[in-house]
């Protein structure tokens, strides 16, 4: 079997592991592999193939891995889903008390509780401009603003 072919397969091995690990360490191994797949397929001796991988891997690692570790674990740019909606102001459309109420966040219609109820019996009336301080289940918790 041909040398170039086993370093082939060991960057195929590689990029699978990735895929598994996450670690943007395997994948770029195995494209230093795929170089020294091609060093090898153009006749270089295997010290000359071992000094490729090598150089490529270190690289790779010291140079690309930083990069792609920065942006795997970038939050995202902009909140979504419900988490959007938490430090929105909102407008109470039904008395929300401990028990029932609603509020209307831009333009739908959310179940809503007082987000720290000292009193069983505290209500924000309807009409009442609310900040929305988080999201339980489909459950507005608010707030009213000063």
């Amino acid at each position: 079997m041909d040398v170039w072919i086993i370093w082939l397969m060991l960057a195929a091995l590689l990029g699978i592991a990735e895929l598994f690990t996450l670690s943007a360490a395997l994948g770029l191994l195995g494209g230093a592999a795929v170089v020294t797949a091609v060093a090898a397929a153009l006749g270089a001796p295997v010290a000359a193939q071992l000094v490729v991988f090598a150089a490529s891997a270190g690289g790779s690692i010291w140079l690309v891995r930083p990069v792609v570790l920065r942006h795997l674990h970038q939050p995202p740019a902009q909140p979504f889903g419900i988490e959007a909606l938490v430090g929105r102001s909102a407008e109470v459309v039904r008395d929300v008390s401990s028990r029932s109420g609603t509020v209307r966040i831009d333009g739908e219609d959310w179940s809503a509780r007082p987000c720290h109820p000292h009193d069983p019996e505290y209500v924000i009336p309807a009409g009442v401009t609310v900040s929305v301080m988080a999201i339980r289940g489909a459950t507005a918790l608010v707030h009213p603003q000063e």
